[in-house]
């Protein structure tokens, strides 16, 4: 007999419907498995076999066939394992197929029965409303994650007699609805805040830029100073993520499988901070079975390498094409997978390998050209792409003794998100959201300068040497410190301001 079961499978962060069709026949036992599978799909025979006879279920002794269609892509995963064990039912008669045809099911069997969790839940929940379908079958513990997505039925069940008895009328799954905004008030508060860093004063007005119009930044300052302590604090001043932005994060964790036990939904702007050990695969994203790398995880958040100069310079390479293009593109011999990669760069670094140049109270025993080996291993087109370069002095200890508290992270966002308001009504006509991304026609409509301001840039050209990328990267930070004070023209104060955030230009030159 012939039975057909709907499932689903992940490309990229997307998923497609996949029919999964068994058929058995007399003849000698056997159970193939055809459709492009990969080690773990070929290995569910097993998983099946097991937990269909221990759930008190015959397993049949004939020639037993499963095609995964569409045939020509890649299955991967072992989500396959219920349907399969459902179809095995249905094939068999103990299943109506009538009855199975109504659902999109994935999970993985263990070999009593029990339906373990799934990558990608969320986005094979989408595929199943996008292919019309009113209800979907999960393990129970992805019911959260699948429920997010409205207008569809979700079903968890936690064994497969609990679903075999559901099929043919025995028993009853009901569905809970989840409230998404109660998911986005839960996680609103965060355990760290600006409020407990004390001075650095000018690094927090500069991390307020960046994150008021979305630029990336590099922090430079001897060890100690507060340089990840700020990064770490960044995503509290960031606007609140929209539940669209949700959506796509959440879908790059459900199928790297990142999401925790029962978690719905991803509700605050990923904080990603690899160690510079990390491959470039790593960072980028590939392998042999190609999955998203740091910088896709970092969608819509930060992304932060501490000790930037440690990392290897070939892996730092590898950043420039997504900060420009925001997606990673992967090729590969069978597919070429895209993922989203649209997120802020922060970084950190010392001055010199000891730490201590210009620090009056170390002395720093570099040499000139170990300094220029260390500052060489970023290289100038990587550093332009970085739009403000911060110095982060060590703290005085009157600031680390200071009384009164510092400015909160919530006060620092509101600002932050009133700068993206205007920023996302002066670019509503367009693809973007915020300053860091327009282009240089877009810096021509919305960054228009006085004659003070224009004398004020030539004169910081010739001094330091900038590129035209960087002359746009100074334009696009003072756009943003307008926005931030308020005002729709961009004056001499506000170019003089953003060049101060070109510490690296001023300093090519280090003695």
């Amino acid at each position: 007999m012939l039975a057909k079961v709907l499932s689903s499978a992940v490309l990229g962060i997307d998923a497609y419907p996949v029919e999964v069709e068994v058929d058995i026949t007399s003849g000698l036992p056997t159970f193939t498995t055809v459709g492009l599978p990969e080690a773990a799909v070929k290995e569910s025979k097993e998983r099946v076999k097991s937990a269909v006879n221990n759930s008190g279920y015959r397993f049949p002794a004939d020639r037993i066939t499963v095609n995964l269609a569409p045939a020509d892509i890649k299955k991967e995963g072992t989500g396959f394992d219920l349907p399969i064990a459902l179809g095995i039912l249905a094939a068999t008669g103990i299943i109506p197929q009538d009855q199975l045809s109504c659902y999109l099911i994935l999970g993985e069997l263990s070999l009593d029965g029990r339906i373990k969790p799934v990558k990608g839940s969320l986005p094979m929940a989408l595929a199943a409303k996008a292919a019309g379908y009113s209800a979907i079958i999960v393990p129970f513990e992805n019911k959260a994650e699948a429920a997010v997505v409205q207008g569809i039925e979700v079903l968890a069940a936690n064994t497969l007699s609990e679903i075999v008895g559901f099929l043919r009328g025995f028993t009853r799954i009901t569905s809970e609805p989840i409230d998404i905004d109660q998911l986005f008030t839960s996680d609103s508060h965060s355990a760290i805040d600006y409020a407990e860093v004390m001075g650095q004063e000018h690094a927090k007005r500069a991390l307020e830029i960046a994150a008021a119009g979305g630029h990336n930044l590099v922090m430079i300052g001897p060890p100690g100073s507060g340089k990840t302590m700020l990064a770490k604090r960044l995503p509290t001043i960031l606007p609140p993520l929209s539940f669209e932005e949700a959506l796509e994060t959440t879908k790059i964790f459900s199928v790297v499988g990142l999401l925790t036990k029962g978690q719905a939904l991803v509700t605050t702007r990923p904080f990603r901070a690899p160690h510079h050990t990390i491959s470039d695969a790593g960072l980028i994203g590939g392998g042999h079975i190609p999955r998203p790398g740091e910088v896709s995880l970092a969608h819509n958040g930060v992304l932060f390498l501490d000790e930037m100069p440690e990392f290897k310079k070939h892996v730092l390479e590898v950043l420039r094409q997504p900060i420009e293009d925001l997606q990673v593109t992967i090729s590969r011999a069978r597919s070429t997978l895209t993922y989203p990669a649209n997120f802020m760069l922060v970084a950190a670094m010392n001055p010199c390998p000891c730490g201590y140049l210009s620090d009056p109270k170390h002395e720093c025993r570099c040499t000139h050209p170990q300094i220029h080996r260390y500052r060489s291993k970023i290289s100038g087109p990587l550093l332009d792409r970085i739009d403000m370069h911060v110095e982060v002095p060590a703290v005085p200890y009157k600031d680390l003794m200071q009384d009164h508290a510092a400015e909160a992270s919530e006060t620092i966002r509101q600002r932050v998100a009133a700068a993206r308001e205007i920023q996302a009504k002066r670019l509503s006509r367009t693809k973007i959201f915020c300053n860091a991304q327009m282009s240089s026609r877009h810096i021509k409509r919305h960054c228009r300068v006085d004659d003070a301001s224009c004398r004020l840039l030539e004169s910081a050209i010739d001094k330091l040497g900038l590129s035209a990328r960087a002359y746009n990267r100074i334009l696009k930070i003072a756009r943003t410190i307008a926005d931030l004070n308020a005002t729709t023209d961009i004056s001499s104060a506000h170019i003089s301001e953003a060049i101060q955030y070109r510490n690296l230009d001023r300093g090519k030159q280090f003695k």
